[in-house]
């Protein structure tokens, strides 16, 4: 006996072009609900005590803006004349190596893998293979606020400073300002890159600890290529990366408090999900995706 027409339409696969749809409409509604639950999280009040900083990282921040002071009087009118009399094939390799403080090469990979995992996280999946892409996704949060935090603050703060580049004094005189100018030619104080840059070092140092010393070492260059390519005097680059470290720690603090992230008692990074489990969680994700996707 042949099956109704009605059923035999029923079960009829629906068009590639139907399924795709369905799919991405699938997507959208993952990301719709993730990254509200998640945000959520991340707002909740503290579900931990957290100690507070040592005093050691109190004389450090008190030294370093000693140092900022010191390097307005003693040291940034003369690193300006020094940039400007560097042979031009030096400056260019600086002009491309600084390119690497931009936050745009951090903050859009960590938000697009954010955005990726809130679409592949179902309630249909199992419980663990959610949990791997909630840690994964929480991982990468952090560094998308605690790098995108310090930079939002300098970025403000320097236009509202408005302290004139190097290259807009041929006096070398570091203490031109034009207060709330909101001009990129006096956002000199805090520099944005270095900010970045220490944000960077500070928040993936946290997460994987063994690179510290490789990111602080990316930091400093960058730090050093802001003097070269005249874009900043000294005392910027120490600023910034003074405002990147603290905001970084800061967030760090906030992820910890609760519970998320970062343990609240010594503040070191969970363990987070191996290689091979977050590629088998992502794979298995876009499976039943797929296949949710196909049925009629």
């Amino acid at each position: 006996m042949k099956a109704p027409l009605q059923d035999r339409a029923a079960a009829k696969p629906a068009s590639p072009l139907i399924r795709a749809a369905k799919f991405i409409a699938a997507l959208g509604r993952n990301i719709r609900q993730n990254l509200g639950q998640w945000c959520l999280a991340v707002a909740r009040p503290p579900q931990a005590q957290i100690s507070r900083p040592p005093p050691i990282a109190i004389v450090a921040i008190v030294a370093t803006l000693a140092a900022i002071v010191a390097s307005m009087f003693l040291i940034d009118a003369a690193s300006t004349d020094w940039a400007r009399h560097l042979p031009h094939w030096f400056t260019e390799e600086f002009e491309l190596i600084t390119n690497a403080g931009e936050s745009g090469w951090v903050l859009v990979p960590c938000g697009l893998l954010v955005l990726f995992f809130a679409a592949l996280t179902s309630p249909a999946l199992p419980t663990l293979t959610q949990g791997v892409l909630a840690a994964l996704a929480a991982r990468f949060g952090f560094l998308f606020l605690a790098i995108g935090t310090p930079g939002l603050f300098a970025t403000i703060v320097k236009r509202l400073i408005g302290r004139a580049r190097p290259y807009m004094d041929m006096h070398g005189d570091p203490f031109t300002y034009v207060p709330f100018a909101w001009r990129p030619e006096y956002a000199s104080l805090p520099s944005g890159h270095a900010t970045t840059a220490a944000a960077t070092a500070l928040a993936i140092g946290a997460l994987w600890p063994r690179t510290r010393g490789v990111m602080w070492l990316y930091a400093l260059v960058i730090m050093f290529s802001r003097v070269v390519v005249q874009s900043h005097h000294p005392s910027d680059a120490i600023a910034g990366a003074l405002v990147g470290a603290v905001g970084a720690a800061l967030v760090r603090r906030w992820f910890a408090a609760r519970r998320l992230v970062f343990c609240a008692r010594d503040l070191s990074a969970y363990s987070g999900p191996s290689l091979r489990r977050s590629l088998a969680a992502v794979g298995r994700a876009l499976g039943e995706a797929w296949t949710d996707a196909r049925r009629p």
